[in-house]
C-alpha cells in the first residue's frame, strides 16, 4: 500500500494526495474570491463616492460653502430647501413631461424595431443576412458629433404634419429630437437582440411552423417572449442613455420650453454667479426618474446581462 493511500472503515481506501489538492483548489479559490469582493467593494465606493457628495452638497445651504474649509467642516444646517427652490425656479414638473414624451416613445420604437430585425436576420437565412447585421453594428462607431451639421440642414427642410409641430419641420419638435435617439439606438439594440436569439433552440419555431404558425405568429408568441430580460436590460440602457442626453436637444431644438430635464439643469445657472448647491440639488432631482426604471427592472437587467455567464 502506497503511502498516499491511507485505510478506512469498510476496508475502502482514501487518497490523500487527492484530498489534499482538492483542498489547496479550494482555498485557492476562496482567495480569489476574497480579492474580487475587496476589489469590487473599492471601485463601488468610488463610483458612489461621486453620488454621495452631490446629495451631501445639495442639503447644505450656500452660505456655508462658500469656502474649502466650511465646505469640508462639519455642517452647521442639513435640509431640503435647495431641492424646493430648485422645483420652483426650473419648472422640473414641465421638463419631466417633456423627457418623457422623448424617451418613452423612443425606447419603445427602437426595441420594437430592432427586435424585428433581430428576428430576420438571426433565425432566417438569406443573400444580405451578414451585410445588413454587420450595416446595423458598424452605425455604432459612428460618432454623432460629425453629423451634427448636415443633419440639423436636414431638418430644416424635412416636413411634418402640422399636428406634430406647429413649425411643421421636424426641427423644434419632439419627434425630431426622439427620431435621432432611434436611429443611434437602432445599432446597438439590434446587434444585442440578435446574438441573444441565435442563443435561441432553432427547434421552437421548426415546431411552430409545421403547427402552421405564421412568421408574425413565431415572433409575438415565442421568439418575443423570450427575449423579455433582453428587452427589459436594453430598455433600461437606453431610458438611461436617451434620458441623459443633452447635445440633440440643444442642436435640434431651438424653443427652451420644449426642451429635456437637461436643459432645467442648464436653467439653474445664473449669468454672473452659478449656486452649485442648488444645483446639486437639481441634479439629483433629475437622476429620480432612471433610478425608478432600473429598481423595477433590476431583476431583468441583471438575468439579461448574466444569460449565457454559465454555460459552457
Amino acid at each position: 500500500m502506497s503511502a498516499e493511500a491511507v485505510p478506512v472503515a469498510g476496508g475502502r481506501v482514501r487518497d490523500t494526495a487527492h484530498d489534499d489538492a482538492r483542498v489547496v483548489v479550494r482555498r485557492r479559490r476562496k482567495q480569489r474570491h476574497v480579492v474580487s469582493y475587496v476589489v469590487l467593494s473599492v471601485l463601488s465606493v468610488l463610483w458612489l463616492l461621486p453620488i454621495v457628495w452631490t446629495f451631501y452638497i445639495s442639503l447644505r445651504p450656500y452660505s456655508e460653502t462658500q469656502s474649502a474649509d466650511s465646505l469640508l467642516g462639519w455642517p452647521k444646517t442639513l435640509n431640503f430647501d435647495n431641492y424646493t427652490r430648485a422645483w420652483q425656479q426650473s419648472d422640473f414638473l414641465h421638463f419631466f413631461i417633456n423627457s418623457a414624451i422623448i424617451t418613452i416613445p423612443a425606447v419603445i420604437i427602437t426595441l420594437f424595431l430592432a427586435s424585428l430585425i433581430a428576428f430576420a436576420v438571426s433565425r432566417y437565412s438569406f443573400r444580405f443576412n451578414l451585410v445588413l447585421l454587420l450595416t446595423f453594428t458598424a452605425s455604432n462607431l459612428l460618432p454623432p458629433q460629425i453629423i451634427l451639421v448636415p443633419l440639423y440642414r436636414i431638418y430644416l427642410l424635412l416636413p411634418l404634419p402640422h399636428a406634430l409641430n406647429s413649425k411643421e419641420i421636424w426641427y423644434d419638435s419632439y419627434w425630431g429630437v426622439a427620431a435621432i435617439h432611434i436611429a443611434f439606438q437602432m445599432g446597438f439594440a439590434t446587434f444585442v437582440l440578435s446574438n441573444f436569439m441565435k442563443a435561441l433552440p432553432t427547434e421552437l419555431t421548426e415546431a411552430a411552423l409545421v403547427d402552421g404558425a405564421s412568421v408574425w405568429t413565431q415572433y409575438r408568441k415565442i421568439i418575443l417572449p423570450l427575449c423579455r430580460p433582453a428587452l427589459a436590460a436594453l430598455g433600461v440602457l437606453m431610458t438611461t442613455w436617451i434620458y441623459n442626453d443633452f447635445l440633440w436637444a440643444l442642436v435640434l431644438m431651438s424653443t427652451g420650453s420644449k426642451r429635456p430635464i437637461t436643459a432645467a439643469l442648464n436653467n439653474l445657472k445664473g449669468e454672473y454667479f452659478t449656486d452649485l448647491n442648488l444645483l446639486a440639488a437639481g441634479a439629483m432631482m433629475a437622476a429620480v426618474p432612471t433610478l425608478i426604471v432600473f429598481f423595477v427592472l433590476q431583476k431583468q437587467f441583471v438575468g439579461g446581462l448574466t444569460l449565457g455567464a454559465t454555460k459552457g
